[in-house]
């Protein structure tokens, strides 16, 4: 209990650790010769209060200092970095629970190399993590090239061009911290606690829709009947059942935490663009489907439940309790587990470290519930409806979901690499296919073969053919997507209109850049000023502004007739000619993609790195006016965009 504890202490102090964007180790490089011998040192200052942890930490422990060298021409290795400054401290960690050995105030690493050649490159970075008494950073790589800024090869890096040391990327971040105090349409901050929100919400759901599958509908009478004889002290039984839908929580936030663990916090966001990580989520998602439809059955081994079983009825007190609720989890895995994983995967690719315990929570919460209320008040079991067909009728329709929500992750690795074989109207047919069948399902003309009837049913009850209604109709409302309609109900999941092939009204699209320089640059010809937008392929959000403030008639206008806008998407994996190196926070940066240099230039310039992220420039790169972030307030907009054009004029 108490290494959970610590675990998730690390979880939550990463996270806040992250936020603060807090860089308490700073590194630089020193060479030294000795006749066919060079040392190269690495020498790290640390701030106060915080330490960084040595070469040889344990592996179950914290990030250890690491030294890595990818391109190294002659030059020979002679033995590993070792500690030639700095004194070692040796700690009982609590939090880790394990004796741990770092350095405070500064720490100094030498390789030595034995130079085989006239010439010589070294090229790699340091892998380290560093913490104090109540945050811990991510681990974190300081990259190094040597000699210093000279290209160490042709695919390694170079010196950044000479357009991110020009005038246009100079950072402006005063300027618009000033904006944005003196009243200005400012960065609206709501967007983080409405994500929180929405992960909570769709974690709850997502219990509530798992409790009326299969595999858990009937067990809440057994569960709770069991409860209540039990005991003859009512009190103690429902005291149990508490502790029983406790347990089930804990469990599932435990694997919301496993799943942060897995994955790591720093990796989290980069999931949610990374095509190979987007393609395994879109299969298992159509896998989870396949299930729901009856094709075959997702199930643990059966040893399992009978071991768990053995030991609930082996021990008592909370013990038992737990083991049972566990049992539980593991019986209904079959129904619960594509549930789950949707949610799992939604979550850990929204870009916060701590998304897949509080979806977890939610979900848990409302699994639990039922078990809970019925034991309070045992004689609502008598008017629950019977399981029968419909919770077989709920998993299909479960499948259908899982199944377009599939292309959705399928969707934006198809961006990010721009590959180009889903695009908005391949999507829309897709969906509309979906929907479509999810209506003929519910109203008996088609039959999978788990169905209890194979022929269809006569009668449709009132809730089916309502339900049928709402798919078909929503099938029909993207019809007309296939022709370049908006579809505002479905712009957080359907590819941006750009990739619209078909569009029956050209003139909807605002004319876009989408390279700094260039953008700039004709700015500057039609004396116009310039609205940056930095997006991203996998940007929710960012599609939700798009559809539902960029089509209103008034912001369409204004952009269209007195801006140059400028769309820099920070996760297109598209490879630079040539990878640049620059200097960020005294470290050495590889910008190896396009994403790379816009995630920089909004970083460097801006002091921003979320999306969507809205400012206005002058020619000179200057900020007009403050920044703008999510917020779906058109009259808000209006006024961001008029204020720009107020100063520009």
């Amino acid at each position: 209990m108490r290494r959970l504890a610590s675990t998730m202490l690390l979880v939550m102090i990463a996270a806040y650790a992250m936020a603060q964007m807090v860089d308490p180790v700073k590194w630089k490089t020193a060479i030294a010769t000795s006749g066919d011998e060079m040392t190269v040192s690495f020498v790290a200052a640390i701030d106060d209060t915080w330490h960084l942890y040595s070469t040889d930490s344990p592996e179950d422990g914290p990030q250890r200092t690491e030294f890595h060298y990818e391109t190294m021409t002659g030059l020979e290795p002679l033995g590993e970095a070792t500690l030639t400054a700095g004194t070692p401290i040796t700690h009982m960690d609590d939090a880790f629970g394990m004796e741990l050995t770092y350095y405070e105030g500064s720490a100094t690493f030498s390789q030595t190399f034995k130079v085989t050649g006239s010439e010589w490159t070294l090229s790699g970075y340091v892998f380290f993590m560093s913490c104090n008494d109540g945050m811990c950073t991510p681990p974190t790589r300081f990259e190094f090239a040597l000699p210093d800024g000279v290209a160490v090869a042709s695919d390694s890096g170079s010196s950044a061009s000479s357009s991110a040391n020009g005038g246009l990327w100079t950072p402006v971040i005063d300027q618009l911290q000033a904006f944005n105090g003196e009243g200005d349409i400012t960065s609206d901050v709501s967007g983080q606690t409405h994500s929180w929100w929405y992960i909570l919400i769709a974690g709850f759901i997502a219990g509530l829709i798992a409790l009326v599958t299969p595999c858990v509908w009937p067990m809440i009478p057994m569960t709770v009947s069991f409860f209540l004889k039990r005991t003859k002290d009512r009190k103690k039984s429902i005291r149990d059942a508490y502790t029983y839908g406790i347990s089930i929580v804990v469990i599932y936030v435990v694997l919301g935490l496993a799943v942060t663990l897995i994955f790591g916090a720093s990796a989290l966001n980069s999931l949610a663009t990374n095509a190979v990580f987007n393609i395994i989520f879109f299969l298992l998602l159509v896998v989870f489907a396949f299930s729901f439809f009856g094709a075959f059955e997702i199930a643990l081994p059966a040893s399992w439940t009978t071991k768990l079983d053995e030991k609930a009825d082996a021990t008592t007190g909370l013990l038992s309790i737990f083991f049972m609720a566990f049992t539980l989890c593991l019986v209904s895995f079959s129904c619960t587990g594509p549930i789950i994983g949707t949610l799992l995967v939604e979550a850990a690719t929204s870009g916060s470290v701590l998304y897949p315990a509080i979806g977890m929570f939610g979900f848990a919460v409302a699994l639990s519930l039922p078990f809970t209320l019925f034991a309070m008040f045992p004689s609502m079991l008598k008017s629950m409806p019977k399981s029968g067909g419909w919770l077989n009728m709920v998993k299909v329709v479960l499948g259908f979901c899982e199944l377009a929500l599939s292309l959705k992750f399928l969707s934006v690795a198809d961006l990010a690499y721009g590959w180009g074989i889903l695009d908005r109207e391949t999507f829309l047919a897709l969906w509309i296919v979906i929907f479509l069948f999810m209506g003929l399902y519910l109203l008996g003309f088609i039959r999978l073969p788990h169905d209890d009837d194979p022929q269809p049913s006569d009668r449709v009850s009132v809730s089916r053919l309502m339900l049928a209604l709402v798919s078909i109709s929503f099938a029909v409302y993207m019809v007309p997507g296939l022709w370049g309609a908006p579809c505002k109900a479905i712009s957080a999941f359907a590819p941006p209109m750009t990739t619209q092939d078909f569009n029956l009204d050209p003139d909807s699209r605002i004319q876009t850049y989408h390279d700094y320089e260039e953008g700039m640059a004709a700015a500057a010809r039609q004396g116009k000023p310039v609205l940056v937008d930095f997006s991203g392929f996998g940007c929710v959000n960012c599609r939700k502004m798009e559809a539902a403030v960029w089509t209103d008639p008034e912001v369409k206008r204004i952009i269209d007739d007195e801006y140059i806008l400028i769309e820099l998407m920070v996760d297109d994996k598209t490879s630079l000619a040539e990878v640049q190196v620059v200097n960020e926070n005294g470290k050495d940066v590889k910008l190896r993609t396009v994403g790379d240099r816009w995630s920089y230039l909004q970083r460097s310039k801006f002091g921003a790195n979320a999306q969507p992220f809205y400012v206005l420039l002058d020619h000179q790169g200057n900020p007009l006016t403050g920044s703008y972030s999510y917020n779906e307030d058109i009259p808000a907009y209006v006024e961001f965009l008029n204020n720009g054009l107020k100063n520009f004029k």
